[in-house]
Order: structure tokens, then sequence, then C-alpha cells
């Protein structure tokens, strides 16, 4: 066992090299470009700043699998953190 791992939130190169590797397994095997995937980014971001700030510095836009009953389909999670509400409806 190791203790130094216990003690760390840090995940390990391989760890991190394996998540890097399916995310590009990912973009290729959904047949979505980076440009496509960043212009996507582009309008979701514009479509919630309409309602509420966000944190521009902290978005992060993923491309991912879902294991659904039919087999993995293309997913795509957003983390987008929001600084303010705007006026509440």
């Amino acid at each position: 066992m190791d203790l130094f791992k216990l003690f760390t939130n840090k995940p390990s190169s391989k760890d991190v090299a394996k998540e890097r590797l399916k995310l590009i397994l990912i973009h290729d095997r959904a047949d979505l470009s980076p440009e496509l995937l960043e212009a996507i980014k582009g309008e979701i971001l514009s479509v919630i700043a309409k309602y509420v700030e966000i944190d521009n510095s902290d978005v992060e836009v993923k491309l991912t699998r879902t294991d659904i009953e039919e087999g993995n389909a293309p997913a795509l999670i957003a983390n987008i953190p929001i600084r303010n509400m705007r006026g509440k409806r």
C-alpha cells in the first residue's frame, strides 16, 4: 500500500494519461472536431450568460461517453461556474 497516495488528491500521471486518451478516442469516434466543440461551447456560454453571470475562467466543456441501453453514446458535459444570478422571474 502506498501511504503517500492516501494523503494526496493529485491523480497519478498514469491516470491523467489514461483520461486524456479516453477523451481523444471519444472525440474521434464522435467525429467532432475541436473547432466544432469550441463553437458549441461558445454558443452554450452565450445563451447561459443571458440568464446568469458566469465565471469564464473556470468553464469546462468536454465530450464523453455514457452507458445507455443501446450502447455507448456521446454526451456533452459542461461545468460552468455561476458567479451571480441575474434578475429573478
